[in-house]
């Protein structure tokens, strides 16, 4: 590896929104050595019950099929 061109590695500590936390390697500055996540898999609506998103991307291609350019 080249010297002096990569960003620094280092340990930092990550909180989830649900306030879970896990130390990881990244190359993220932060001054406090702490990463805080506003969006997880458990508040995001892709990834919990709220699938009001793929029923509305579903009803998108139905349009799209019957309306839309050929």
């Amino acid at each position: 590896m080249k010297k002096d061109i990569h960003p620094d590695y280092k340990e930092i500590k990550v909180i989830m929104s649900d306030g879970t936390e896990f130390t990881t390697r990244s190359t993220i500055d932060t001054k406090d050595g702490v990463y805080k996540s506003e969006v997880d898999s458990k508040n995001h609506p892709f990834y919990n019950a709220d699938q009001s998103f793929k029923k509305k991307a579903g009803q998108i291609d139905r349009f799209n099929k019957r309306y839309g350019k050929k």
